[in-house]
């Protein structure tokens, strides 16, 4: 049976990432597995500029600590006129206990170091064209992502967290096959949470709407974009073109043409930057935070929080050599993602909830994707199989 009409999953995966580009089956009609040959979907080679890591240096390595904390819980930050605010004095790093009021006032709370370090980081991630305007980019990031939370995580009574994550699940399996970046893949994501709770749609339309949703962000983020008739072949026509474009401007009409979002992932580059990350830290990080897109209770998060959570856990559990340079990159690193450490926690724990489902459940496309050696098999890696031990952080 289709799940367009019946919104039951097949139990049977719909794309092996690790066969072959040419063996490789696109997932038609939902979730219905009645997959057919593919001719005009071969994936690409994926460009090593797509594939190619921060360049960090190597030699600067965290180890598995959290920063300071406050009476209250909150997590401290660094202090620019050298005195001590809510928390004691360490030699070359002074400890305040921030919580940002408004991210108006952030500008006053940073020190010079950590402006410099982002303005830094910004242009060498290619964030920015002109370094001249770079903090006051930064600084409408942090004021912008709230609009890319929700206030609760609450769903459409027709629909269930399960079919979501099976929805989103598809979508990768989708956005892997057309080899578009990763930032089209969030901001898609994004899309469907908010369609989901701003236009009306059926069940039987669900697959439908993801796929517009992916649609709509690709040309945005895309170059080259597939052809309609493409699409619906990937949903083994189950749904005509004039269904395709009418669900797109009844979802673009909906949002207000809206399509603005500050994604987790670039917030994730900038600290995993300014901290020194290694490579294997970085790809673990981008693992457990894609993994986030299929828990819909991490809508709630803001961007910042999500990433720094993400980047934390990965540190759990690669659990490399410390070094006194990143100790200090950490330190500097921490100031950004403000929040309190119950906070922080309570998210690792969902991600460290979802890394370890990831091995297990039906919806497998992220763990695949992350086995490949283009990520470091960072989804294989044996510090996420003792889980017990990550969720009682």
């Amino acid at each position: 049976m289709n799940m367009a009409r019946t919104g039951v999953c097949d139990s049977k995966p719909l794309l092996d990432l690790h066969m072959k580009a040419e063996e490789r089956r696109a997932p038609f009609r939902a979730w219905a597995n009645t997959c057919g040959p593919l001719d005009q979907w071969q994936p690409v080679d994926m460009e090593e500029s797509r594939m190619g890591l921060i360049k960090m240096e190597s030699e600067h390595k965290w180890e598995r600590k959290f920063p300071g904390r406050a009476a209250d819980g909150r997590i401290m930050g660094l202090h620019e006129d050298g005195l001590t605010v809510g928390g004691g004095t360490k030699e070359g790093c002074v400890e305040q206990a921030v919580l940002l009021p408004g991210f108006e006032s952030l500008l006053s709370l940073m020190p010079s170091l950590l402006r410099h370090e982002v303005e830094t980081t910004l242009q060498k991630l290619d964030l920015i064209l002109d370094r001249t305007y770079a903090w006051e980019m930064f600084l409408d990031m942090m004021k912008s992502q709230g609009r890319s939370c929700f206030p609760n995580a609450d769903l459409p009574r027709h629909f269930t967290d399960s079919t979501r994550a099976v929805l989103v699940d598809w979508l990768m399996q989708v956005h892997e096959i057309m080899n578009f970046q990763d930032d089209t893949l969030y901001l898609s994501i994004h899309l469907l949470n908010r369609a989901l709770r701003q236009v009306k749609v059926s069940t039987a339309n669900l697959q439908l709407l993801g796929m517009v949703c992916l649609f709509i962000a690709a040309k945005k983020e895309e170059s080259l974009l597939p052809e309609v008739s493409g699409l619906c072949y990937l949903m083994d026509h189950t749904y005509t073109k004039h269904q395709l474009l009418r669900m797109e401007r009844k979802v673009l009409c909906g949002l207000k043409f809206d399509l603005s979002y500050c994604s987790p992932l670039h917030f994730l580059h900038i600290l995993a930057s300014l901290a020194r990350c290694s490579a294997k830290v970085v790809w673990m990080a981008r693992y457990l935070l894609q993994l986030s897109l299929l828990e819909n209770q991490c809508v709630v998060v803001l961007p910042v929080h999500l990433a720094g959570a993400a980047l934390c856990l990965a540190r759990q559990v690669v659990q490399e050599p410390p070094t006194p340079e990143g100790e200090a990159a950490w330190c500097l690193a921490s100031s950004i993602h403000v929040g309190s450490e119950a906070t922080l926690l309570r998210i690792m724990h969902v991600l460290a909830s979802a890394a370890a489902k990831a091995k297990t459940r039906e919806m497998s496309a992220t763990f695949n994707k992350f086995s490949s050696p283009d990520t470091m098999q960072v989804s294989r890696h044996p510090g996420l199989d003792d889980i017990s031990a990550l969720l009682t952080l």
